[in-house]
């Protein structure tokens, strides 16, 4: 008789992937920052969980500019309010001018 194996097979977990909507660079989702679309306006989403249509961003400066040039409100589907975009550069003035990797 065959016996069949019953070694189990550790698999490795799913890590989900998104694009950084500045410098297209795909990355782990939990290393790149959401920013939301929502009814009262676009939010910078810091757990990840808010509900409306999402777009990522590295916490890298030159990225959210590039992102504010036009590329994060086509992934939002929105045109950004004086009020969006004040909100979003105030979070990107918080942000390292350098590469977190540099």
């Amino acid at each position: 008789m065959n016996k069949v194996s019953t070694k189990t097979v550790q698999r490795s977990k799913h890590v989900p992937q998104r694009t950084c909507v500045g410098c297209r660079t795909v990355m782990a989702k939990r290393q790149l920052v959401r920013v939301v679309r929502t009814a009262g306006g676009v939010l910078v989403d810091r757990t990840g969980k808010l509900a409306g249509r999402g777009a990522y961003l590295h916490d890298r400066r030159s990225c959210w500019e590039s992102g504010l040039k036009g590329s994060l409100a086509n992934a939002l589907k929105v045109v950004l309010t004086p009020a969006d975009r004040l909100h979003l550069e105030t979070f990107m003035n918080t942000l390292s001018e350098a590469d977190p990797g540099e």
